[in-house]
């Protein structure tokens, strides 16, 4: 990535202007709370709100079901509400919800207070993808990219704190990372109340009168309904699978190293460090591969070649030499790596240049079911069937996914030649460019 030397440099850097670098830095305040409480989460609960392993179990469960819901109604909110009002509010509820943590130690009354905290979460993430989008227009997947690398810094800035809370141990500190975590969401509100409201990306027909100045295009068409589009749900149904390097990553690879390789357990931490510093170095120059939405579906069997590899390497590393499980481990870490950089990208594009501009909310919200599902289902899926597999469940792991790939590649050409039939002849396919094609209703992209 390269390095700017003057304010111009920035600028050319980041799209978005001005508005589009405040964006950023949101995204690294809210991280950075975010990296403090993830990391120290569980034992604030055990050793500060005296919880119960069942009752942490409970409480984590409940607060990430309720906050499933929170991407399609922040989605479809945001299609009727401006984002700079509405994703303050969300990092308020947040905060607030942080606060309540802090102020309470009775399993009964955190619960709902937790799971407000998650549906501001899974909110924020959407309302913040949905702005990057609208801010950085046919430079959103660059855009996504340098996002992307501000999060993993972000989370490793709150990670090393939480590091200095865990080896401080006493509720004192526990309780000041939730402070920070408060703290973080409360800067992003304000930082986000700084912003210009970003034009929508609707998708307008042909011809139509010219919007006036500092106003985006106008549809001429109603909204419709992502529900209503198989298309766009059978993507998202492919999505939720192919968003499982994560659960991979931060689940199944510890416990894996954990209870069937001979690796050392220090291991873990450092493979961890490699995902994030690889996403840093990486995700920028591998952007290009997805800077228009015929690339992105191009581009997915390299997804399932990364999964090839990095199913294959887990099933190697039950070999009972310690040096040759690690190099294995590395291996896996390395390409579940590189599929998660890869689909970053594609996952980013592919969400947008195939929901119609007019309910672009309500589409990115329905989408982000896809890595809340994962989230949910995910853990259940990796210990019950993979790993309780042995190395033939990584294996199949590895070539399930690689076909999903594949798949969604065939689905995503289709649904993108017919949008290119009803856009019709003349129309410019560039995606991102939020003028003149035609939205019609999703149903019929879903046939």
């Amino acid at each position: 990535m390269r390095i700017p030397r003057s304010r111009s440099d920035m600028e050319d850097l980041v799209p978005g202007g001005r508005d589009g670098r405040r964006m950023l830095l949101v995204s690294l305040t809210d991280k950075a709370g975010s990296g403090l409480w993830y990391g120290t989460a569980a034992l604030y609960y055990t050793y500060v709100a005296g919880l119960a392993p069942h009752e942490i179990g409970l409480l984590l469960g409940v607060a990430g079901a309720v906050g499933v819901a929170g991407t399609p109604v922040a989605g479809r909110i945001a299609d009727r509400v401006p984002l700079t009002r509405l994703l303050p509010a969300v990092h308020a509820l947040r905060a607030a919800a942080a606060v309540g943590i802090l102020l309470t130690g009775a399993f009964w009354l955190l619960l709902p207070v937790a799971a407000l905290g998650s549906l501001g979460d899974r909110s924020a993430s959407v309302l913040t993808k949905l702005y990057a989008a609208r801010v950085a227009g046919p430079d959103r997947v660059r855009y996504q990219a340098l996002q992307r690398t501000v999060v993993n810094i972000g989370f490793g800035i709150g990670g090393l704190a939480a590091a200095v809370a865990l080896a401080i141990g006493t509720p004192t500190a526990y309780r000041a990372m939730l402070v920070g975590d408060a703290l973080s969401f409360a800067g992003a509100a304000l930082l986000v109340l700084r912003c210009a409201e970003p034009p929508s990306l609707a998708r307008v027909v042909a011809g139509a009168p010219a919007a006036t100045a500092g106003q985006p295009p106008r549809p001429t068409t109603p909204a419709v309904s992502p529900w209503r589009d198989r298309g766009y749900l059978a993507f998202t149904a492919t999505e939720s699978l192919l968003f499982l390097d994560d659960t991979a990553l931060n689940i199944g690879l510890p416990l894996w190293i954990a209870t069937a390789t001979v690796a050392p357990h220090s291991l873990v931490a450092l493979l961890l460090v490699l995902n994030n510093v690889l996403v840093v170095l990486f995700q920028v120059r591998l952007s290009r591969l997805a800077d228009d939405v015929r690339r992105a579906a191009a581009s997915l069997p390299l997804l399932g070649v990364a999964f090839l590899v990095a199913g294959g390497a887990m099933a190697v590393s039950t070999a009972d030499s310690p040096g040759t499980a690690a190099v294995a481990l590395v291996v896996a870490t390395t390409a579940f790596t590189a599929a998660e950089i890869v689909h970053a990208a594609i996952s980013w594009e592919l969400s947008i240049a195939l929901a119609p501009g007019r309910s672009q909310g309500a589409y990115l919200g329905v989408h982000g079911l896809a890595q809340s599902a994962q989230r949910s289902a995910g853990p259940v899926l990796m210990t019950s069937a993979v790993m309780a597999a042995g190395p033939l469940g990584w294996l199949g792991l590895g070539a399930g996914l690689a076909a999903v790939s594949v798949g969604q590649r065939t689905l995503v050409r289709r649904r993108m030649d017919r949008m290119d039939r009803m856009d019709g002849p003349g129309t410019p396919k560039a995606p991102g460019t939020p003028s003149v094609t035609v939205t019609v209703s999703g149903g019929d992209y879903g046939k």
